[in-house]
């Protein structure tokens, strides 16, 4: 597969990657965090916000080696 090509896959999973991650997080969220006070929340939250990176990461490394 080229570089190129890759490219375009990556772009096309992380379209769908992180909306659909942001949806689950967000539902998730409601079902644990909210009502469990703020703290709670805020720790779920950013957790959250950045364990989508570690994927995405590998995603555009994966997209970015040579041919």
């Amino acid at each position: 597969m080229t570089q190129r090509q890759r490219k375009l896959v990556g772009i096309i999973l992380t379209i769908i990657y992180i909306p659909v991650y942001s949806l689950l997080a967000m539902v998730l969220g409601v079902r644990l965090a909210v009502d469990k006070g703020k703290f709670v929340e805020l720790i779920y939250f950013a957790v959250a916000g950045t364990a989508w990176l570690p994927l995405e990461m590998a995603i555009i490394r994966w997209m970015s080696r040579p041919d």
